[in-house]
Protein backbone atom coordinates (compact mmCIF):
# COMPACT_ATOMS: atom_id res chain seq x y z
CA UNK A 1 0.00 0.00 0.00
CA UNK A 2 1.19 3.91 -0.75
CA UNK A 3 1.00 5.64 2.79
CA UNK A 4 1.54 9.84 2.77
CA UNK A 5 2.03 11.81 5.50
CA UNK A 6 1.92 15.18 4.64
CA UNK A 7 3.09 18.25 6.81
CA UNK A 8 0.93 19.81 8.65
CA UNK A 9 -0.41 23.37 7.94
CA UNK A 10 -2.82 24.29 10.81
CA UNK A 11 -1.40 27.31 12.30
CA UNK A 12 1.78 26.82 14.77
CA UNK A 13 1.36 22.40 14.18
CA UNK A 14 4.83 21.11 14.43
CA UNK A 15 3.55 17.57 14.88
CA UNK A 16 3.95 15.28 12.09
CA UNK A 17 2.11 11.96 11.62
CA UNK A 18 5.07 9.56 11.42
CA UNK A 19 8.28 8.95 12.75
CA UNK A 20 11.00 7.16 10.81
CA UNK A 21 10.76 4.68 13.09
CA UNK A 22 7.08 4.45 11.78
CA UNK A 23 8.36 4.74 8.32
CA UNK A 24 11.08 1.79 8.88
CA UNK A 25 8.66 -0.89 10.29
CA UNK A 26 5.93 -0.09 7.33
CA UNK A 27 8.77 -0.48 4.73
CA UNK A 28 9.89 -3.41 6.00
CA UNK A 29 6.30 -5.07 5.66
CA UNK A 30 6.70 -4.08 1.62
CA UNK A 31 4.64 -0.46 1.64
CA UNK A 32 5.81 2.30 0.25
CA UNK A 33 6.07 5.49 2.48
CA UNK A 34 5.68 8.98 1.18
CA UNK A 35 7.29 11.85 3.41
CA UNK A 36 6.25 15.69 2.14
CA UNK A 37 9.58 17.02 2.35
CA UNK A 38 10.40 19.16 5.79
CA UNK A 39 7.05 17.72 7.18
CA UNK A 40 8.87 16.02 10.43
CA UNK A 41 11.01 19.32 10.28
CA UNK A 42 9.10 20.78 13.52
CA UNK A 43 9.51 17.51 15.56
CA UNK A 44 13.50 17.72 14.80
CA UNK A 45 13.14 14.50 12.31
CA UNK A 46 14.81 15.39 9.06
CA UNK A 47 14.03 14.14 5.33
CA UNK A 48 17.16 12.28 5.61
CA UNK A 49 16.23 10.63 8.69
CA UNK A 50 13.25 9.59 6.51
CA UNK A 51 15.06 8.37 3.70
CA UNK A 52 17.38 6.41 5.82
CA UNK A 53 14.26 4.30 7.07
CA UNK A 54 13.32 4.18 3.69
CA UNK A 55 10.64 7.05 2.80
CA UNK A 56 10.21 8.60 -0.37
CA UNK A 57 10.47 12.22 -0.05
CA UNK A 58 7.91 14.30 -2.17
CA UNK A 59 8.60 18.29 -2.52
CA UNK A 60 4.85 18.72 -1.98
CA UNK A 61 2.03 18.34 -0.41
CA UNK A 62 -0.39 17.84 -3.70
CA UNK A 63 2.26 15.14 -4.60
CA UNK A 64 0.96 12.92 -1.30
CA UNK A 65 -2.20 13.66 -1.10
CA UNK A 66 -2.73 12.26 -5.22
CA UNK A 67 -0.32 9.18 -4.52
CA UNK A 68 -1.54 8.02 -1.31
CA UNK A 69 -3.92 5.43 -0.55
CA UNK A 70 -3.85 5.43 3.25
CA UNK A 71 -2.97 9.55 4.20
CA UNK A 72 -1.91 9.44 7.88
CA UNK A 73 -1.83 13.06 9.40
CA UNK A 74 -1.91 14.39 12.77
CA UNK A 75 -4.98 17.25 13.18
CA UNK A 76 -7.91 17.73 10.82
CA UNK A 77 -7.49 18.50 7.08
CA UNK A 78 -8.34 22.71 7.01
CA UNK A 79 -10.37 23.80 4.35
CA UNK A 80 -6.75 24.65 1.72
CA UNK A 81 -7.14 20.93 1.98
CA UNK A 82 -10.43 19.72 1.29
CA UNK A 83 -9.71 20.01 -2.79
CA UNK A 84 -7.24 16.98 -1.77
CA UNK A 85 -10.40 14.22 -0.73
CA UNK A 86 -11.02 12.21 -2.81
CA UNK A 87 -13.78 8.87 -3.06
CA UNK A 88 -10.51 6.33 -3.07
CA UNK A 89 -8.85 7.67 -0.56
CA UNK A 90 -8.54 6.40 3.46
CA UNK A 91 -7.81 9.53 6.13
CA UNK A 92 -6.25 8.45 9.61
CA UNK A 93 -6.21 10.99 11.77
CA UNK A 94 -7.73 13.50 14.93
CA UNK A 95 -10.97 14.43 12.80
CA UNK A 96 -13.26 15.93 15.70
CA UNK A 97 -16.48 15.88 13.19
CA UNK A 98 -18.70 16.63 15.70
CA UNK A 99 -17.69 20.26 16.10
CA UNK A 100 -16.66 21.49 12.48
CA UNK A 101 -19.81 20.43 10.20
CA UNK A 102 -18.04 22.03 7.73
CA UNK A 103 -14.88 19.53 7.11
CA UNK A 104 -17.86 16.73 7.63
CA UNK A 105 -19.70 17.75 4.69
CA UNK A 106 -16.37 17.71 2.63
CA UNK A 107 -15.59 14.35 3.23
CA UNK A 108 -19.25 13.35 2.92
CA UNK A 109 -19.42 14.83 -0.67
CA UNK A 110 -15.56 13.29 -1.39
CA UNK A 111 -16.53 10.28 -0.99
CA UNK A 112 -13.51 9.53 1.78
CA UNK A 113 -13.35 7.16 3.78
CA UNK A 114 -12.42 8.99 7.61
CA UNK A 115 -11.41 6.98 10.51
CA UNK A 116 -10.66 9.06 13.28
CA UNK A 117 -7.92 8.48 15.73
CA UNK A 118 -10.35 10.03 18.68
CA UNK A 119 -13.33 7.23 18.45
CA UNK A 120 -10.85 4.14 18.43
CA UNK A 121 -12.45 2.82 21.26
CA UNK A 122 -11.02 -0.68 23.39
CA UNK A 123 -13.07 -3.27 24.89
CA UNK A 124 -12.92 -1.39 28.13
CA UNK A 125 -14.39 1.58 26.55
CA UNK A 126 -10.57 3.47 26.76
CA UNK A 127 -9.70 5.20 23.84
CA UNK A 128 -5.96 4.21 23.49
CA UNK A 129 -5.15 7.35 20.46
CA UNK A 130 -6.77 9.87 22.16
CA UNK A 131 -4.88 8.53 25.69
CA UNK A 132 -1.53 9.97 24.60
CA UNK A 133 -2.00 13.45 23.54
CA UNK A 134 -4.95 13.89 26.40
CA UNK A 135 -2.00 13.26 28.66
CA UNK A 136 -0.13 16.04 26.93
CA UNK A 137 -2.79 18.06 27.10
CA UNK A 138 -3.77 17.83 30.47
CA UNK A 139 -0.11 18.09 31.88
CA UNK A 140 0.20 21.57 29.76
CA UNK A 141 -2.90 22.92 31.21
CA UNK A 142 -1.59 23.57 34.12
CA UNK A 143 1.56 24.71 32.76
CA UNK A 144 0.11 27.08 30.84
CA UNK A 145 -2.68 28.25 32.89
CA UNK A 146 0.32 29.24 35.55
CA UNK A 147 1.83 30.93 32.78
CA UNK A 148 -0.63 33.02 32.04
CA UNK A 149 -2.00 33.21 36.17
CA UNK A 150 1.09 35.94 35.73
CA UNK A 151 1.12 39.14 36.51
CA UNK A 152 3.03 40.18 33.18
CA UNK A 153 0.24 37.89 31.17
CA UNK A 154 -2.29 39.63 32.63
CA UNK A 155 -3.15 37.02 35.17
CA UNK A 156 -4.02 37.49 38.90
CA UNK A 157 -0.10 37.48 40.06
CA UNK A 158 -0.45 34.34 41.92
CA UNK A 159 1.95 31.69 42.47
CA UNK A 160 0.02 28.34 42.59
CA UNK A 161 1.72 26.59 45.03
CA UNK A 162 2.25 29.71 47.23
CA UNK A 163 5.01 30.12 49.67
CA UNK A 164 4.86 30.07 53.50
CA UNK A 165 2.26 32.30 54.86
CA UNK A 166 0.85 33.08 51.74
CA UNK A 167 -2.22 31.29 50.24
CA UNK A 168 -1.77 28.40 47.70
CA UNK A 169 -3.53 29.36 44.20
CA UNK A 170 -6.76 26.77 43.63
CA UNK A 171 -7.31 25.01 40.69
CA UNK A 172 -10.80 23.55 39.69
CA UNK A 173 -10.23 20.47 37.42
CA UNK A 174 -13.58 19.55 35.64
CA UNK A 175 -13.37 15.71 34.24
CA UNK A 176 -11.56 13.32 36.07
CA UNK A 177 -10.46 11.32 32.77
CA UNK A 178 -7.10 10.89 31.15
CA UNK A 179 -6.06 14.65 30.71
CA UNK A 180 -7.75 15.52 34.09
CA UNK A 181 -5.90 13.26 36.22
CA UNK A 182 -3.22 14.77 34.81
CA UNK A 183 -3.65 17.98 34.51
CA UNK A 184 -3.84 16.93 38.66
CA UNK A 185 -1.10 15.84 38.67
CA UNK A 186 0.16 18.67 37.22
CA UNK A 187 -1.39 20.83 39.58
CA UNK A 188 -0.08 19.29 43.08
CA UNK A 189 2.94 18.58 41.89
CA UNK A 190 3.26 22.63 41.98
CA UNK A 191 1.84 22.55 45.17
CA UNK A 192 -1.77 24.31 43.83
CA UNK A 193 -5.22 23.04 46.08
CA UNK A 194 -6.52 20.92 43.38
CA UNK A 195 -10.24 19.70 43.25
CA UNK A 196 -11.26 17.06 41.01
CA UNK A 197 -14.74 17.29 40.10
CA UNK A 198 -16.86 14.18 37.70
CA UNK A 199 -19.98 12.95 37.62
CA UNK A 200 -19.22 9.29 38.44
CA UNK A 201 -18.61 8.67 42.28
CA UNK A 202 -16.78 5.14 41.31
CA UNK A 203 -14.37 7.10 39.26
CA UNK A 204 -13.74 9.83 42.45
CA UNK A 205 -12.79 7.20 44.69
CA UNK A 206 -9.88 6.05 41.99
CA UNK A 207 -8.71 9.30 41.86
CA UNK A 208 -8.84 9.85 45.87
CA UNK A 209 -7.00 6.51 46.46
CA UNK A 210 -4.77 7.38 43.47
CA UNK A 211 -4.09 10.32 44.91
CA UNK A 212 -3.74 9.55 48.52
CA UNK A 213 -6.24 12.11 49.88
CA UNK A 214 -3.80 15.07 48.21
CA UNK A 215 -7.09 15.80 46.10
CA UNK A 216 -10.47 17.38 46.77
CA UNK A 217 -13.13 15.26 44.92
CA UNK A 218 -16.47 16.26 44.47
CA UNK A 219 -19.27 14.90 42.49
CA UNK A 220 -20.27 17.36 39.32
CA UNK A 221 -23.58 19.23 39.58
CA UNK A 222 -24.09 22.86 38.36
CA UNK A 223 -24.52 24.39 41.75
CA UNK A 224 -21.26 22.71 42.87
CA UNK A 225 -19.40 23.52 39.82
CA UNK A 226 -20.99 27.20 40.28
CA UNK A 227 -19.00 27.73 43.98
CA UNK A 228 -16.13 25.60 42.96
CA UNK A 229 -15.59 28.15 39.57
CA UNK A 230 -16.25 31.49 42.04
CA UNK A 231 -12.98 30.50 44.13
CA UNK A 232 -10.42 29.16 41.78
CA UNK A 233 -7.49 30.61 40.40
CA UNK A 234 -7.20 28.18 37.37
CA UNK A 235 -10.14 26.10 36.07
CA UNK A 236 -9.12 23.46 33.68
CA UNK A 237 -12.29 21.79 31.41
CA UNK A 238 -11.62 18.45 30.51
CA UNK A 239 -15.11 16.90 30.05
CA UNK A 240 -15.14 13.92 27.27
CA UNK A 241 -17.86 12.75 25.41
CA UNK A 242 -16.54 10.34 22.74
CA UNK A 243 -17.23 11.23 19.46
CA UNK A 244 -19.98 14.19 20.60
CA UNK A 245 -19.81 17.83 21.17
CA UNK A 246 -18.65 18.98 25.00
CA UNK A 247 -21.44 19.40 27.20
CA UNK A 248 -21.19 23.58 28.47
CA UNK A 249 -20.64 23.11 32.14
CA UNK A 250 -19.12 26.05 32.71
CA UNK A 251 -21.57 29.23 31.94
CA UNK A 252 -20.62 32.85 31.22
CA UNK A 253 -22.53 33.88 34.86
CA UNK A 254 -20.12 31.48 37.03
CA UNK A 255 -17.77 33.03 34.67
CA UNK A 256 -18.40 36.72 35.94
CA UNK A 257 -18.36 35.76 39.05
CA UNK A 258 -14.47 34.89 39.20
CA UNK A 259 -11.68 36.70 40.13
CA UNK A 260 -10.04 39.51 37.69
CA UNK A 261 -7.29 37.68 36.21
CA UNK A 262 -8.32 33.86 36.69
CA UNK A 263 -7.76 32.04 33.88
CA UNK A 264 -9.62 29.01 32.40
CA UNK A 265 -8.49 26.02 29.77
CA UNK A 266 -10.44 24.51 27.91
CA UNK A 267 -9.23 21.18 26.68
CA UNK A 268 -11.95 19.99 25.45
CA UNK A 269 -12.28 22.72 22.74
CA UNK A 270 -11.75 20.15 20.23
CA UNK A 271 -15.17 19.06 20.74
CA UNK A 272 -16.42 22.81 21.06
CA UNK A 273 -15.37 23.32 24.79
CA UNK A 274 -17.23 22.60 28.23
CA UNK A 275 -16.98 26.45 28.74
CA UNK A 276 -19.60 28.74 28.07
CA UNK A 277 -17.77 31.80 25.26
CA UNK A 278 -14.92 28.99 24.31
CA UNK A 279 -14.11 29.65 20.51
CA UNK A 280 -10.55 28.04 19.31
CA UNK A 281 -7.78 29.40 19.23
CA UNK A 282 -3.96 29.07 18.20
CA UNK A 283 -0.19 29.09 19.71
CA UNK A 284 0.31 31.98 18.04
CA UNK A 285 -2.58 34.05 19.73
CA UNK A 286 -3.77 31.31 22.57
CA UNK A 287 -5.99 33.70 25.07
CA UNK A 288 -8.55 36.30 25.10
CA UNK A 289 -10.63 37.53 27.81
CA UNK A 290 -14.44 36.90 28.65
CA UNK A 291 -15.40 39.49 31.43
CA UNK A 292 -12.31 39.79 33.63
CA UNK A 293 -10.76 36.26 32.96
CA UNK A 294 -8.59 34.95 30.74
CA UNK A 295 -9.75 32.21 28.23
CA UNK A 296 -6.81 29.72 27.21
CA UNK A 297 -8.54 27.41 24.11
CA UNK A 298 -5.68 26.32 21.80
CA UNK A 299 -7.43 23.46 19.20
CA UNK A 300 -3.95 21.66 18.96
CA UNK A 301 -2.40 21.75 22.57
CA UNK A 302 -0.11 19.20 22.17
CA UNK A 303 1.64 20.72 19.23
CA UNK A 304 3.68 22.91 21.54
CA UNK A 305 5.74 19.98 22.64
CA UNK A 306 5.68 18.68 19.00
CA UNK A 307 8.87 16.23 19.52
CA UNK A 308 6.91 14.49 23.11
CA UNK A 309 3.53 14.51 20.73
CA UNK A 310 4.69 12.93 17.44
CA UNK A 311 7.12 10.08 19.76
CA UNK A 312 3.50 9.20 21.70
CA UNK A 313 1.00 9.55 18.98
CA UNK A 314 3.51 7.46 16.54
CA UNK A 315 3.61 4.66 19.19
CA UNK A 316 -0.18 4.75 19.65
CA UNK A 317 -1.03 4.86 16.28
CA UNK A 318 1.31 2.51 14.08
CA UNK A 319 -0.08 -0.93 14.95
CA UNK A 320 -3.27 0.36 13.68
CA UNK A 321 -1.73 1.72 10.72
CA UNK A 322 0.31 -1.61 9.75
CA UNK A 323 -3.29 -3.30 10.01
CA UNK A 324 -4.70 -0.99 7.55
CA UNK A 325 -2.29 -1.66 5.70
CA UNK A 326 -1.07 -5.02 5.56
CA UNK A 327 -4.89 -6.43 5.31
CA UNK A 328 -6.28 -3.42 3.50
CA UNK A 329 -9.34 -1.48 5.10
CA UNK A 330 -12.36 -3.23 4.62
CA UNK A 331 -10.37 -6.56 6.01
CA UNK A 332 -8.76 -4.34 9.09
CA UNK A 333 -11.91 -2.47 9.99
CA UNK A 334 -13.66 -6.09 9.96
CA UNK A 335 -10.71 -7.87 11.89
CA UNK A 336 -10.49 -5.16 14.59
CA UNK A 337 -13.81 -3.79 16.51
CA UNK A 338 -11.75 -1.26 18.38
CA UNK A 339 -10.31 -0.04 15.21
CA UNK A 340 -13.85 -0.42 13.38
CA UNK A 341 -15.24 2.66 16.47
CA UNK A 342 -13.00 4.99 14.61
CA UNK A 343 -15.22 4.75 11.46
CA UNK A 344 -16.64 8.13 11.07
CA UNK A 345 -17.32 8.33 7.29
CA UNK A 346 -17.30 6.12 4.00
CA UNK A 347 -18.88 6.02 0.80
CA UNK A 348 -20.57 9.44 1.32
CA UNK A 349 -22.63 8.45 4.81
CA UNK A 350 -22.03 9.51 8.07
CA UNK A 351 -20.94 6.14 10.10
CA UNK A 352 -20.73 7.57 13.25
CA UNK A 353 -24.10 8.84 13.87
CA UNK A 354 -22.72 11.20 16.97
CA UNK A 355 -20.84 13.66 14.46
CA UNK A 356 -24.34 14.54 13.81
CA UNK A 357 -25.75 15.55 17.74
Amino acid sequence: MIIGVPAEIKDSERRVGMTPTGVDELVARGHRVLIQSGAGAGSGFSDDDYRAAGAEIVATAVEVWNAAELLVKVKEPIAAEYGYLRADLTLFTYLHLAADPALTQALVDAGTTAIAYETVQLPDRSLPLLAPMSEIAGRLSVQVGAEHLLGPAGGRGILLGGVPGTPRGRVVVIGGGVAGTHAAQMAVGLGAHVTIVDVSIPRLRVLDEQFGGRVDTRVSSRRTISDLVADADLVVGSVLIPGAAAPKLVTLDMVERMRPGSVLVDIAVDQGGCFEGTHATTHSAPTYRVHDAIYYAVANMPGAVPLTSTLALTNATLRYTIALADLGVDEALAADPSLAAGLSIRGGEVIDTRILG
